[in-house]
């Protein structure tokens, strides 16, 4: 019996929204490496004050592109310029779909020519895969799922992570002197102790530092090497906690819901694909609840992309995007809670708090937007939301509410009068760190 598809999903629940809503369950955190090392507060404040690993190996899929049409294939699916891509070089993918919104995003590294790596959530993979191989390109695939779908089995790679203010001194230990200059964005070949290595300009939380990458057989070694370099820079690793809070500081939406469920001409898409995989079973939830699924999609101008998007070549849903590069209504903003407000809805110590929820952001005039992602984050003492908010009250020191609670979903009225607690709360730049807003991308 053939194993359900996405399609087969939306038809028994009866719409994407039923079949997505589920106000329940825990939030998503990175398998494998511990909850905490030092605490979740101390590991936030490592990135701030002194230098932070995180180990990123385990919760991505990881999916090789080869072949003489590597290029064209991806080049066709995503709205970014590969004119100006050079081996080494990493971007941010951004594919979308042919209203224009996005699929959702990854980091594409250019490997070789005719070689990519493309790593994050697997719906921007799939979505290559499936073009590939209906398109008839001259490609191959290899992909490495994350820990949680490997079966016991190592990663290919290893990825580790350094980042704060005393990264690079700690680099210049570990590796015998400082690094070779390298753009952001950009990788450049090291070797330690004689194992080659990859090395990455890139810190998730907008943070100094770098991404190295190298064969997983090797991958303690390098683990040790670090650590004992770091001990004198007071180097603290980062569990499955405070890593998804990184985003806070960088400014990443890291969830939005891909725009396939319901254009017709994706249905043989929704088809393709299965039924048990990021598209049908990443859940939403939140105070904010609509029975149209269109109403939880986003275009990568609202997610900050338009700088990396490029019109020089043909893709797919490439008009549409170009008629919302001036008509996007909603813009990326960070929201920093009430201290008060939060302990009165969430207790005096609410501990950690981590949620992908979509809730409602309101002013006195009614809705003005949604979150996507709020955390506890212990350097500012309260909570952090990332949201998109209507550009009218996206002014940094807007006051606004974040209604908090789950709407029940389904068969109750969206705009319905819950009695949800509202947290006062105060508009901010994204990215939220001044760091990682003004100097984190410069090439130095």
């Amino acid at each position: 019996m053939a194993a359900p598809t996405l399609q087969d999903g939306i038809d028994r629940a009866g719409s994407p929204v039923r079949l997505l809503w589920k106000p329940d369950l825990s939030p998503w955190t990175p398998e494998v490496v511990e909850r905490e090392y030092a605490g979740w507060r101390q590991e936030q404040r490592a990135w701030h004050e002194s230098v932070a690993l995180c180990d990123l190996s385990h919760h991505m899929f990881d999916t090789i592109v080869e072949g003489p049409d590597a290029t064209r294939l991806l080049s066709a699916v995503s709205a970014n310029n590969y004119e100006k891509f050079a081996v080494g070089q990493a971007k941010q993918f951004i594919p979308v779909a042919p209203d224009g919104n996005i699929v959702t995003d990854g980091i594409l590294l250019r490997e070789a020519d005719q070689r990519y790596a493309l790593s994050g959530i697997p719906a921007a993979q799939n979505w290559v895969k499936y073009h590939g191989e209906k398109g008839g390109y001259d490609v191959t695939f290899a992909t490495d799922p994350s820990s949680a779908f490997r079966g016991g089995a190592d990663p290919r790679i290893f990825r580790y992570q350094l980042q704060g203010p005393l990264a690079a001194q700690l680099v210049e230990r570990a590796f015998g002197g400082p690094l070779p200059a390298t753009r952001f964005f950009h990788t450049t070949p090291v070797t330690l102790d004689g194992i080659a290595l990859r090395a990455l300009r890139h810190g998730m939380a907008g943070q100094p530092g770098f991404e190295f990458i190298g064969e997983w057989k090797d991958a303690q070694f390098v683990l040790d090497a670090l650590l004992t370099a770091g001990e004198e820079f007071g180097l603290i690793r980062v569990g499955a906690l405070a890593y998804p809070t990184a985003s806070m500081d960088s400014g990443w939406i890291p969830s939005p819901t891909p725009a396939v469920y319901t254009a017709p001409e994706l249905a043989d898409y929704r088809r393709h694909i299965g039924l048990f995989g990021i598209e049908g079973q990443r859940p939403l939830h939140g105070s904010y609840f609509s029975e149209n699924i269109e109403d939880f999609y986003c275009s990568p101008y609202e997610l900050g992309y338009g700088g990396s998007i490029s019109f020089n070549h043909d893709f797919i849903g490439r008009d549409a995007l170009r008629k919302a590069k001036d008509a996007a209504p909603r813009t990326k903003v960070t929201l920093v809670f009430d201290p008060e407000d939060v302990r009165q809805v969430l207790g005096a110590d609410p501990g950690f708090v981590h949620s992908y929820g979509r809730y409602r952001v309101e002013t006195g005039s009614g809705l003005v937007g949604v979150t996507y992602q709020s955390d506890s984050f212990d350097p500012v003492g309260t909570v952090l939301s990332l949201a998109l908010l209507d550009k009218a009250h996206a002014e940094p020191g807007t006051e606004v509410s974040v209604v908090w609670g789950e709407h029940p979903g389904p068969g109750t009225d969206p705009d319905a009068d819950l009695g949800l607690p509202r947290i006062r709360a105060t508009v901010h730049p994204s990215p939220y760190d001044e760091h990682a807003r003004t100097r984190y991308r410069r090439d130095v």
